[in-house]
């Protein structure tokens, strides 16, 4: 009997330490910047925010979108990294920060996205955006098109460097959408981000990320600068199984970016965790399928789903499942047949589709007939 009551005792302590901890879980750091955002990678959850919606020049942060459209050039087999690609005058003498590629040179595609990525080159980015759609005027309705894809609602890119123009605009929430699926979408090219030194015609020049010589658990991603819109920098940072993801706009200075970015991911990782709850594929429930060629068909998720929760709180989670209640076949792989719930002491954190895991044909017309029978009685 003492045994037991120790016992009880110790599940007591252990869920009353949950309960305080997920109560006392402090606010968000207060950012001095116009606008910033903080989110897991994994389960897209955010933990801080302001201004995340508000419309703001990009600056070079508009060469993850670039970098995004390349990337998918290579993907689609329109272009190859071997590529060699002419340098027109106009890439030549585009202002700002440059690779320091020459007029009249061929240059690889491959060194002109590391130029891009690494050195931040302006004239890498036009030279790319010339030589995959003629203009760099027909480049930027490339991105516009993946602005619509990605469901960028408040971004609209007239360039591919993020020199300043009215119409060039985006928020912290959407260069957020274009970082996260650059970085699911392009795993082998990722890190480049983290690459902190590129040297080309014999210039060598430094990632402007700070963070990558702070931070060994940053990786990414890119910085941007110009007079109106402030420096800017959004940072990828990866400790453990946990990714975060920040995205700061608007501060005054180059420490003041990486500050602000560090204390953004500092508080992310000491007060949250993420879980894998369920991984994509994977049976988590069987249906009864009337009039099919089986009877049950197996449920699942179409991806893995993750949660991220404060510290301390995972025993407080519960998941359960609401199916729907009759299914006739046919039924096609994918089709959402219920879906399951995450809740975190009685909150509701996460609302995910089951689908069905394979397709099921109709059923012969025997087997047909005793289902109609068996549905009568059932």
């Amino acid at each position: 009997m003492r045994l037991i009551v120790n016992r009880i005792f110790v599940v007591f302590l252990l869920c009353a330490s949950a309960l305080i901890q997920a109560a006392t879980l402090p606010a968000p750091p207060q950012i001095a910047a116009t606008g910033h955002l903080l989110m897991d990678y994994h389960s897209g959850a955010i933990l801080a925010e302001n201004n995340a919606g508000k419309r703001l020049e990009p600056a070079s942060l508009t060469k993850i979108m670039t970098a995004y459209t390349v990337f998918k050039e290579l993907e689609e087999g329109n272009i190859t990294l071997n590529d060699q690609v002419l340098v027109s005058k106009k890439a030549w003498k585009t202002p700002g920060s440059r690779m320091f590629i020459e007029v009249g040179k061929q240059v690889s595609v491959d060194d002109l996205i590391r130029g891009m990525i690494i050195a931040s080159g302006n004239d890498a980015c036009v030279a790319l955006a010339e030589h995959i759609a003629g203009s760099e005027e027909a480049f930027a309705a490339l991105m516009n098109k993946h602005v619509l894809e990605l469901g960028m609602e408040n971004t609209h890119f007239t360039n591919s460097t993020g020199l300043p123009d009215p119409n060039h605009y985006t928020t912290p929430e959407d260069i957020l959408k274009v970082t996260r699926a650059m970085i699911r979408e392009f795993p082998q090219f990722y890190p480049l981000y983290s690459v902190k030194e590129f040297t080309y015609n014999g210039i060598t020049q430094k990632n402007r990320n700070r963070l990558l010589w702070r931070d060994p658990s940053v990786d990414g991603v890119k910085t941007g600068h110009t007079e109106a819109a402030g420096y800017c920098l959004v940072t990828s940072a990866k400790r453990d199984n946990m990714r975060l993801i920040s995205v700061v706009m608007g501060t005054d200075s180059d420490n003041a970016r990486a500050r602000e970015s560090q204390t953004l991911l500092n508080y992310g990782f000491r007060f949250y965790q993420t879980h894998r709850l369920f991984d994509g594929g994977e049976t988590l429930k069987q249906l009864r399928v009337w009039k099919g060629e089986v009877d049950n068909l197996n449920l699942g998720l179409e991806e893995d789903l993750y949660v991220t929760i404060p510290r301390g709180s995972y025993n407080l989670l519960s998941a359960s499942v609401r199916l729907k209640d009759s299914v006739m076949a046919p039924v096609s792989r994918g089709k959402v047949l219920g879906k399951v719930i995450v809740e975190r002491d009685g909150e509701i954190i996460s609302e995910v589709p089951l689908i069905a895991l394979r397709g099921v044909r109709e059923g012969g017309i025997i087997h047909n007939l005793v289902d109609s029978v068996l549905m009568i009685f059932q």
